[in-house]
């Protein structure tokens, strides 16, 4: 069996949260692979922590995934203030005698580091065209998670495990193994709370990541961890605004500075991202959407929102705004040109990761999260159908059929782009459904 069919049996999606499904980023051909291990989002801990863990196995499946490319070299991106791992994977790939093919590229301390454009160009020096992605410029990516996930692929184990960072404002910052499928709010309890009513917790990184409407979810392969906040917290607040309230503050507030868009990761790159634009059609009620296109540029990073604007108004809002108008008419960016040169004053408007994180209000929580060898064994699992791009999986058993942990539960449709999920914990079926497939442990 190919590499390629045993990414596809294992059910290996992208693990830094976009859900892709591996298979197909790898039936492409490269000149670059490239390993996202920045983790730039502010607290989360776990792609560090399993290259100095793992880094045989990260190796390992990060070389097997370049070759499938046909990648002429292979780039593990890491920022470069993490000295220790840096240290381990120079020696292990010196050691696994691969250092012809795989190297180091040490990544500056900014956010968005781990924005795989950003990414793409900081290791290549290559910039991915506007609305593209990174293949168009010969780069492959992925994370170090996916990288072990398909290590463990070819080993024949189909992914069943998720690591999770807690971290915030809790008593016990972590980061933990649990299986797929496991309900968040035991996850959650690990951090030493057990009444979240005056807590909000974000799923993911404190940029991107949204607040959680309830806690009554299931971990999927893209968890990437929780942020644990007090209701109060200025960035809680923030992220929490409503669209009608985003709109009332830009239209009476915004001087149009330009700081949103002059510190744009996309901009710098030599995009026409323009969020102050969209603030401006918004202050104006523009009705004729051709212009505000470049709304479908954004990369959601929240950078504008709660760091690059002085009175802390709303431009990704703007920008979201205009990107559900022009979804709903059906209207799409096409970029007007093929090359793409990064913006001069790039290099002097990078936003170092530490003052974002205490402009955010997150310095106090800036704190390890050291890997724990707590044991979380669920009643029961809900492993959702849908926790990929594409299509969701077609149930492959039936309530009362009894599974092993690893056994193949769920398909990816015909001719349709999906990834196949697998019982995590071996016990009986009690639902099988579109939504999730149920197992109540043995």
């Amino acid at each position: 069996m190919s590499l390629l069919d045993m990414v596809k049996e294992a059910g290996i999606i992208g693990a830094g949260g976009a859900g892709f499904p591996t298979h197909a980023k790898l039936a492409s051909k490269a000149d670059y692979i490239l390993l996202n291990g920045a983790e730039c989002e502010p607290l989360l801990r776990v792609d560090q922590q399993l290259m100095e863990m793992f880094p045989d196995e990260i190796i390992k499946g990060f070389e097997a995934a370049g070759k499938q490319v046909n990648a002429t070299k292979a780039i593990i991106g890491i920022k470069g203030k993490h000295k220790e791992v840096i240290k381990v994977l120079q020696e292990r790939i010196e050691e696994l005698k691969v250092g012809d093919y795989i190297e180091i590229g040490a990544l500056p301390d900014i956010y968005p580091a781990g924005d795989e454009q950003v990414l793409v160009y900081e290791l290549t020096g290559r910039v991915v065209p506007e609305a593209g992605i990174p293949i168009q410029v010969g780069c492959v990516v992925i994370n170090s998670e996916t990288a072990l996930n398909i290590y463990h692929a070819s080993l024949g184990k189909p992914v069943t495990e998720k690591y999770i960072t807690l971290a915030g404002d809790i008593p016990n910052r972590l980061t933990v193994k649990v299986p797929v499928g496991t309900p968040i709010i035991d996850v959650l309890r690990l951090s030493g709370i057990e009444n979240f009513e005056d807590y909000a917790v974000i799923d993911g990184g404190p940029m991107m990541g949204p607040v959680m409407n309830n806690l009554n979810g299931y971990v999927t392969k893209k968890n990437k961890g929780f942020v644990i906040l007090k209701k109060n917290h200025p960035l809680i607040r923030k992220k929490t605004a409503s669209m009608v309230q985003a709109k009332r503050i830009n239209r009476a507030s915004c001087e149009q500075c330009r700081m949103c868009t002059d510190l744009c990761p996309r901009f710098l790159l030599g995009h026409d991202t323009l969020p102050h634009k969209m603030m401006r059609s918004l202050s104006y009620d523009v009705k004729d959407l051709e212009g505000q296109k470049v709304a479908q540029l954004c990369c959601q990073c929240n950078l504008c929102e709660v760091f690059s604007c002085p009175i802390g108004l709303y431009p990704k809002s703007a920008n979201n705004y205009y990107r559900e108008k022009l979804a709903e008419l059906n209207m799409r960016y096409k970029p007007t040109k093929e090359v793409f040169e990064v913006r001069t004053a790039r290099e002097h408007r990078l936003v170092p990761s530490k003052r974002l994180i205490a402009r955010i209000g997150l310095r106090d929580f800036d704190k390890p999260a050291p890997m724990t060898e707590i044991t979380v064994k669920p009643e029961v699992v809900h492993i959702a159908t849908r926790q990929h791009v594409g299509a969701p999986a077609v149930p492959a058993v039936k309530v009362g059929e009894h599974v092993q942990e690893g056994q193949l539960i769920g398909t990816i449709p015909e001719e349709s782009l999906g990834a196949a999920i697998h019982a995590s914990i071996s016990g009986t079926v009690t639902e099988s459904g579109n939504d999730y497939i149920a197992i109540r442990r043995d």
